[in-house]
């Protein structure tokens, strides 16, 4: 058993950014499910949105965000975030993140500024196209050079430790840490603090076809459901337009600046651009327009990808703007500046999960989340492209800031009950557990995708049933193992998202249902209470 003044479950852009706001005061330790670059941070290509520019304003990319997420947003959220852009990038810089500098006009503070879908100007800050690399190396050299913060790599976390828990059972929702597997050992520790904050990043991986890292389990999400939380919007999906298709390569995005630096979608049937059809504002369409559009031209012509062509710009250009993305698909033989890079829609960001405040709090005394796990009503029901990882620095850091405020309310953890280890034993059945986990990606990825139906929700719904049963067999009779736990909250987050798509009866955003293609007047969170 160990114990901290707080505990952050993420080393992600939210985790760290947490850590390194508090550590000056308290002592944190940061948990962490693999390694400690293993988290959707270090996969972030875009950049991050802020008002740099002069001709930009906070109104504009608010109203930019508010139209994204199809009026779904909290207002004071949105200002909240916005307004504290040009702080979280200053800090960042600060910490030696070495974003592009302007050389061709197309800057602010000189900064080079990008534009992605959904933005009415040039707002996006970048390190070429592999921002979130950049921006989690200097994070975790700041982190692991104080000497008030424990990184803890190879912990994955079954639950959080409340009132159940304690020696003298109270039965108090107040959370006083986690209980973690370490990987290493195969042992269960409990690990506990003042303060928790979760930063475990969303639940993509309950999709088939995914940009998120394999990690990406919903654990946050499920943990705090399981001890008490209310979670909301969780049918919006975020389904990024243009993953690689590739049959080797499952997840590779094609970041979104592609097409905000004029990279154009093609039908490889008919050889045309197809986006006039669906908007206006053609390849800078929102997401969800853009998969959705993308999502029809599939099915309509039986095709498995589109085309997303940039090879109409200079290649120096294209090589410039672009280097990551132009080496990795080299590697695979396509020349992007020369040739179309096919690409498909997959699930990428989860806007909905742990109802918090702009403190962060959530519903239980103690706890507290940031960044993807958490529904801080920012996003609404559809994400602004670059808006989320300036999410995690924004709500990182208010999080932080709100324990450090309120430190002497904050009381010493009581005793806790060791995990018991007696009751199980070793499995020899690790099928099970690889079955049930494609099960669920191939049905929710079938029946909860991109368009949806009430019959198609009630099927996958009933899968869920089904194999809640089998999961909490096997969970209580073995012994616990990471695939283990990230199925059981792999689930848990299916069945919220169906849960979720089945409240809600109008077509808002990235829910999308046959059923009730209407949307309603007045914007309501789809809210789900344990």
């Amino acid at each position: 058993m160990s114990q901290a003044d707080v505990i952050i479950v993420g080393s992600g852009a939210a985790g760290l950014t947490a850590a390194l706001t508090l550590a000056d005061r308290l002592k944190v330790t940061v948990l962490a499910k693999g390694n400690l670059t293993s988290g959707s941070t270090a996969w972030a290509q875009g950049g991050i949105a802020a008002v740099l520019d002069a001709g930009d304003t906070f109104e504009d990319h608010i109203r930019d965000t508010m139209v994204a997420g199809a009026g779904l947003n909290r207002q004071e959220t949105v200002e909240f975030v916005i307004e504290r852009a040009p702080h979280a990038i200053n800090r960042l810089i600060g910490l030696g993140v070495p974003f592009n500098t302007a050389s061709d006009g197309q800057g602010g503070n000189g900064l080079h500024l990008t534009r992605e879908g959904g933005h009415s100007h040039r707002r996006i800050v970048h390190v070429d196209d592999a921002t979130g690399w950049a921006v989690q190396s200097a994070l975790l050299a700041a982190a692991e050079a104080h000497p008030n913060i424990t990184l803890l790599p190879g912990r994955a976390c079954i639950d959080l430790i409340n009132g159940r828990h304690e020696m003298r059972y109270s039965g108090s929702g107040r959370v006083w840490g986690v209980y973690a597997l370490d990987e290493a050992t195969g042992r269960v520790e409990a690990h506990t603090a003042r303060a928790t904050i979760l930063a475990t990043g969303g639940a993509g991986r309950v999709y088939q076809f995914s940009t998120a890292p394999r990690g990406a389990t919903g654990d946050g999400i499920a943990m705090a459901w399981r001890a008490g939380a209310r979670v909301s919007n969780m049918e919006m999906m975020q389904f990024h337009p243009t993953c690689l298709y590739n049959l080797e390569v499952k997840n590779f995005l094609i970041t979104e600046a592609v097409r905000g630096e004029g990279g154009q979608l093609i039908n490889p049937r008919t050889g045309k651009r197809f986006m006039p059809f669906y908007d206006e504002r053609l390849e800078l369409a929102p997401r969800d327009i853009v998969a959705r559009a993308i999502d029809a031209e599939i099915k309509k012509f039986g095709l498995d990808y589109v085309h997303l062509d940039i090879s109409h710009m200079p290649e120096d250009f294209v090589r410039g703007h672009f280097p990551t993305i132009y080496e990795k698909l080299l590697a695979l033989g396509i020349d992007m500046t020369r040739q179309p890079i096919p690409v498909v829609p997959a699930q990428h960001y989860t806007c909905g999960g742990i109802i918090t405040d702009l403190d962060g709090h959530t519903d239980l005394p103690g706890l507290y989340a940031a960044g993807e796990c958490a529904e801080s009503g920012l996003h609404g029901a559809n994400r602004l492209a670059s808006n989320s990882l300036l999410e995690c620095f924004v709500f990182g850091e208010a999080a932080a800031a709100d324990i450090l405020a309120r430190w002497d309310e904050f009381t010493a953890p009581p005793a806790i009950r060791a995990w018991d280890e007696s009751r199980v034993a070793d499995s020899d059945e690790e099928v099970i557990i690889k079955q049930n986990w494609t099960e669920i990606r191939r049905f929710m990825w079938n029946y909860v995708g991109i368009v949806r139906t009430t019959k198609r929700l009630e099927r996958a719904a009933h899968r869920i049933a089904l194999l809640f049963d089998e999961i909490e067999d096997y969970y209580g009779h073995f012994r616990v193992t990471t695939d283990l736990i990230e199925l059981r909250n792999l689930l848990q987050s299916a069945d919220l998202i169906v849960k979720s798509a089945l409240k809600r009866h109008e077509s808002r955003g990235l829910h999308y249902t046959r059923d009730y293609p209407a949307t309603h007047v007045e914007p309501r969170d789809t809210v789900l209470v344990p």
